[in-house]
């Protein structure tokens, strides 16, 4: 890929969308994790939930997310991903608070189950639009030239909010008692979307913000890909892309691995190495804050790679690194005997998943430019279809089988999902 004086480069207005849909992923994903960490410390024991029901809980979020991704893709490419945002950040947050409200009808633990998974899996209707709708967004705003280094940004404030969603959410369990922590997490992302709503937009030339006087507006013209709607057509077109196809099998072994990590890794640290609640906390944050930092470098790694070796070779070697690192640190942390250890192979793993992160959310609207939000929605309509397994089949895997077993289950996925890049060509069309 070249890399002339004259490719366009991302705006200072264009960096400015990406911290905001940064927030919007940080917000998002704090509160769609939450559920796990009241499910560990509050939902899950004697005479309430048993591990197995929470992970239907957790698994009817995901499964209602998968089904209406498509849709949901064909929605962000009819509206925008402003307004299609906008739409996800209130009905997240309405979801959220409306978890917290059944704390106070009164009813004991196990009598919440039902409406868990009633209330969870409309969350998961809601949801859709946020990663196919943010990278749509970045395709609108930033150049090629740029792109890996800002979807791996956003991707990074989703982990950045799932880590600190541990210690955070628990601590306003501790402060708030979770009925009311809920709420005010689910209000927090409700503001945010109007605050979104108010300042972001799906023209990146005609923006407010750009100036004129600093030559935006020409870097922004340049760099913009058309907003189209999809036909049948393009759907056709999609599903017989061998490339695309490749790449959303590859991001089901990545999501497979990594929503084991999301869902379970603070119910491992407290009930497998038997940690108290307060290290437990840190060391989810840990492992996760690892992978943020991991999309933060792969995303700016991933675009020297593709300058340097060209996009098609750039992406596989980021992808075989990324992979195939974090399912051998895996398989280590699952050999070691030592808490401390355990951490430290475990943050490893999922620090090296997390450069490979940004890669899926570029490439996949390269593959299907006329309709990029409908190929972002296939790549996480399929993604999610194997990391809705994980929370299944990892509590089941390991009352059987034990959970060393499910964690080496997990990173033989993911070494095979690496595998999957070489018959992949990122450069698109």
């Amino acid at each position: 890929m070249s890399n002339s004086p004259h490719d366009p480069r991302a705006t200072r207005v264009s960096w400015l969308i990406v911290l905001m849909l940064m927030g919007f992923t940080f917000l998002g994903h704090f509160n769609r994790v939450s559920i796990s960490v009241a499910g560990n410390e509050r939902f899950i024991g004697p005479d309430k939930m048993t591990a197995e029901q929470m992970g239907l809980v957790y698994s009817t979020f995901l499964m209602v997310y998968t089904i209406l991704m498509l849709p949901g893709g064909w929605v962000i490419d009819r509206v925008g991903p402003r307004l299609a945002l906008t739409g996800m950040g209130l009905g997240l947050g309405f979801c959220v608070a409306l978890t917290g409200s059944l704390g106070w009808l009164g009813l004991p633990i196990v009598a919440l189950w039902l409406p868990l998974l009633a209330i969870r899996g409309l969350a998961g209707a809601v949801s859709v639009p946020l990663h196919p709708g943010a990278a749509r967004s970045v395709s609108l705003w930033v150049p090629l030239a740029s792109r890996s280094t800002a979807n791996g940004l956003v991707t990074a404030g989703a982990l950045i909010g799932i880590a600190v969603t541990y210690p955070g959410f628990g601590l306003l369990m501790d402060w708030l008692d979770w009925p009311l922590a809920f709420v005010v997490s689910g209000a927090a992302l409700m503001l945010f979307a109007l605050i979104w709503c108010r300042l972001a937009s799906d023209d990146a030339a005609g923006h407010a913000w750009v100036g004129a006087s600093a030559g935006e507006v020409e870097q922004a013209k340049e760099s913009r890909t058309p907003l189209l709607q999809a036909t049948i057509a393009d759907v056709v077109n999609m599903v017989r892309n061998r490339s695309l196809v490749l790449l959303t099998l590859s991001y089901a072994a990545l999501s497979y691995f990594q929503y084991l990590f999301f869902y379970w890794i603070e119910h491992y640290f407290e009930k497998e190495l038997h940690l108290p609640v307060t290290e437990s906390r840190q060391a989810a944050f840990t492992v996760t804050m690892a992978m943020a930092i991991g999309m933060a470098c792969g995303g700016l790694g991933s675009d020297y790679f593709c300058r340097r070796f060209g996009r098609r070779w750039g992406c596989r070697i980021m992808a075989l690194t990324g992979m195939g690192m974090s399912a051998l640190f895996a398989w280590l942390g699952i050999s070691a005997q030592d808490p401390n250890l355990v951490v430290a192979f475990f943050s490893l793993a999922l620090g090296s998943l997390g450069l490979c992160e940004g890669i899926f959310w570029t490439t996949a609207p390269l593959l299907q430019k006329r309709s990029g939000g409908l190929a972002c929605a296939f790549l996480n309509t399929v993604g999610n279809g194997g990391g809705l397994l994980a929370p299944i089949f990892t509590p089941w895997i390991g009352h059987h089988y034990g959970w060393t077993t499910a964690i080496a289950v997990a990173s033989i996925i993911c070494g095979a999902g690496a595998m999957l890049w070489l018959g992949i060509d990122s450069r698109g069309g």
